[in-house]
């Protein structure tokens, strides 16, 4: 099997589009259909990266082993709306679900701004990743410009970085893609303390934070103590330039 159908195969088991794993990888949807259609290959340093993105080694895209698996780094996330329970309760059903399709709709336009790749919608929550050179950085301009044009106070934004499994989960004929794992359970679970305690509403993980690379203007919130989580943890509030 050529190295072009092995990616095809890989990003068609995890629900992806050329244009999905173009971004994961930060190269253009050209040269993903030229991989695939066997016009051209991947460099030395993208192989890797696509070895990373679908916890494959090199050697399984090159042919010389049949194993592969699905954990790759990456920067998740999710999204809720602080009340968005008695917004329920007292909202029509159609109303509700005009109401939460546009706050998706732009935040979903944000995260593919910076090339973030989306996982599902439920209830209020939005779950996406990053992965790929400057995961974490392109998840916080993701965060930041969604707030900018999102004229939602209630709107909270949780960022966690580490490591995550992506593939189908559930029933197998119903399965959808998914992403599972510590990196994005943590994330959930700071989404509470963030919607009582950062204002700017977005809130990011010292994992996160280890990785970015650009200046940010930040609230420190040292030694937070969050529900279901044993150890404290540093999250950093970004605030949201004017």
């Amino acid at each position: 099997m050529d190295i072009g159908l092995k990616i095809r195969l890989l990003r068609e088991k995890h629900g992806l589009k050329q244009i999905n794993l173009a971004n994961a990888l930060q190269v253009t949807p050209q040269a993903v259909s030229k991989w695939e259609k066997g016009a051209n290959l991947p460099d030395i340093a993208v192989l890797t990266r696509i070895a990373l993105l679908f916890d494959v080694s090199t050697d399984y895209l090159l042919g010389l082993t049949e194993a592969e698996n699905g954990v790759f780094p990456a920067t998740v996330f999710c999204s809720g709306v602080t009340h968005f329970e008695k917004r329920s309760i007292s909202t029509g059903s159609k109303e509700l679900a005009e109401y939460t399709n546009v706050l998706f709709y732009d935040l979903t336009e944000s995260i593919l701004k910076f090339d973030g790749i989306p996982v599902k919608y439920v209830g209020d929550g939005f779950l996406c990743f990053f992965s790929g050179p400057d995961h974490a950085d392109r998840a916080l301009e993701a965060a930041i410009h969604a707030k900018k044009v999102i004229y939602q106070k209630d709107l909270v934004l949780v960022l966690n970085s580490g490591n995550i499994y992506m593939g189908l989960i559930g029933h197998p004929r119903y399965a959808a893609r998914d992403i599972v794992g510590e990196a994005v359970n943590r994330a959930f679970l700071v989404m509470g303390w963030a919607s009582r305690n950062c204002p700017s509403g977005i809130a990011a993980t010292d994992a996160v934070m280890t990785l970015a690379k650009k200046p940010y203007k930040t609230i420190p919130h040292g030694g937070v103590q969050v529900d279901l989580i044993e150890e404290k943890l540093d999250i950093t509030e970004i605030d949201i330039p004017q």
